[in-house]
């Protein structure tokens, strides 16, 4: 039986942030606007991809004019799946995600290796991200010389603690965080495509003369040019992991993808014709960062500020990535797949400070060992986009079992379906390419089942166990000062039943 959402329940989505932020309840409140859903997009898809990938499409295309088309193609494909995602995110109107989504369509097992997989790769993409960024600043300072290792790394970790900070203490300031730092990289971008244009516009275009030659087309690399162009898209699908904090969910998610994408293609198309007025291929091919190049060439004595950029663009995309995880932690804890202290909220700040802060520690980790985080996001990056797929089969399978729900956003059948058939075109191709990486990353990612069976589906643990358990979560409680998060006066609505969104029963 369908439920629907009382007046009142409606009445109180509406309220501005500001009310919402000023409810004393000891829970996550309405406070993300349209703004904020635009920025944290952009924010989360803008990092160092468009400052690096360019090298990659263009190697793996043979042409200019082919390449700009792949940036066209990838950004039209991000926009199927985050269209695709838009209408489980209304339809299902939970924080979590595709963790959720696939909790309630396809059960326990498929959720908790979605839980566990995300989490891994999302953590070892900012350790990534956060070098990033603490090399491209250091340049600045060593302009001439050799970065040290350990400084880079020193630099990495005091960043990470700083955003990990914020997003434990203020929700407001994570928000305030996504969107500056969305107002920082678009002027960096903007900087290189108006230097682009006016080079343009002064007769620079020998670089896209014969751009569509058809004997410079490679076929055969072509997924290859097509992986490097949607890592520049990454981030696409993180709106939906915090539905519940979201005001109007059912109006601002779809708006805001459609907006951020459409912004998104637009700027990558034009930084991209940007490189090649100044950049020859020969030139993109060869360089290591295709902006430090551009910089170094346009604005002479101020190329340091294309590092800059570089690095306010991790530092968005670190900060995305943090709320969106913390998110996905207290979902998986409320289902009971997580430990229980991870869905607690801090009684003063009303933040997931213990979700938030657990990325610290795993940061540091993986920052301290990256080589192997790099051999990590390739294992695993094939299981990424069987989740994709899987994601968005939901919504034919839904349509078809469930035909009565109420859908508040509603994409035609045809999106979900070429979106799906994109992820089988990508998993079967990096089987075909990479079939040893994609076989370590399907063991570790199907190693979770055991540990699935252990830690959640096993209820009569020992007593000792069970008792370490809650003296190790109420330690915790107490250190922290986090709680559980009171119940909401309207529960969430859940095809087939209401499920309390604060519940704490069957954790680990």
């Amino acid at each position: 039986m369908a439920h629907h959402r009382s007046k009142r329940s409606d009445t109180r989505e509406e309220k501005s942030a500001l009310n919402l932020s000023e409810d004393d309840s000891v829970r996550l409140s309405r406070q993300v606007t349209l703004l904020d859903s635009i920025a944290f997009i952009v924010g989360a898809v803008i990092g160092s991809g468009i400052f690096i990938s360019p090298t990659g499409v263009l190697a793996n295309t043979g042409g200019i004019g082919w390449a700009l088309l792949i940036w066209v193609f990838c950004g039209i494909i991000s926009m199927l799946g985050a269209l695709t995602y838009a209408e489980l995110g209304t339809t299902f109107p939970v924080s979590g995600g595709d963790f959720s989504f696939i909790l309630e369509a396809y059960g326990k097992i498929p959720a908790f290796l979605t839980a566990i997989s995300r989490f891994i790769v999302r953590s070892a993409a900012m350790a990534i991200l956060s070098l990033t960024f603490a090399a491209n600043v250091l340049l600045i300072f060593y302009p001439d010389c050799p970065v040290p290792e350990t400084l880079t790394q020193l630099v990495a970790i005091a960043m990470m603690g700083g955003v990990v900070f914020a997003n434990s203490v203020s929700v407001p300031g994570s928000r305030y965080i996504s969107v500056l730092m969305m107002i920082a990289k678009l002027l960096a971008l903007a900087a290189i495509i108006i230097a682009g244009m006016i080079k343009l516009a002064q007769g620079n275009t020998e670089n896209f003369q014969n751009a569509f030659d058809p004997s410079e087309f490679n076929f055969k690399s072509l997924p290859l040019a097509i992986y490097s162009g949607m890592y520049a898209y990454t981030g696409w699908s993180f709106l939906v992991q915090l539905t519940e904090e979201i005001i109007n969910p059912s109006r601002t998610i779809p708006k805001a993808v459609f907006i951020s994408l459409t912004l998104v293609t637009a700027v990558y198309l034009l930084v991209n014709i940007a490189y090649f007025t100044v950049l020859s291929p020969e030139e993109v091919l060869s360089s290591t960062s295709v902006s430090q190049e551009f910089g170094q060439r346009v604005f002479g004595s101020f190329a340091w500020t294309m590092g800059l950029g570089v690095a306010l663009s991790c530092l968005g995309t670190i900060n995305g990535t943090i709320f969106s995880i913390s998110r996905f932690l207290l979902v998986a804890s409320r289902e009971g797949m997580m430990p229980s202290i991870a869905s607690m909220i801090h009684v003063d700040r009303k933040t997931p400070l213990p979700a938030a802060v657990v990325m610290l520690p795993i940061g540091i980790l993986m920052v301290l060992t990256i080589s192997d985080v790099y051999r990590l996001i390739n294992f695993l990056s094939t299981t990424g986009w069987i989740m994709n797929g899987m994601t968005c089969s939901i919504v034919p399978y839904m349509r078809w079992k469930r035909p009565e729900l109420e859908r508040p956003f509603k994409v035609p059948l045809v999106i979900p379906v070429v979106f799906f058939l994109f992820c089988v075109f990508i998993v079967v191709m990096s089987l075909y390419s990479s079939p040893v990486d994609c076989g370590i990353g399907l063991a570790i990612f199907f190693g979770g089942i055991p540990v699935y069976y252990i830690f959640v589906w096993w209820e009569n643990k020992p007593v000792w166990f069970n008792q370490g358990m809650d003296r190790v979560t109420i330690f915790f409680q107490q250190l922290l000062y986090v709680v559980p998060p009171e119940e909401p006066k309207s529960k969430i609505r859940i095809p087939g039943r209401i499920r309390d969104p604060n519940s704490q029963s069957d954790k680990i």
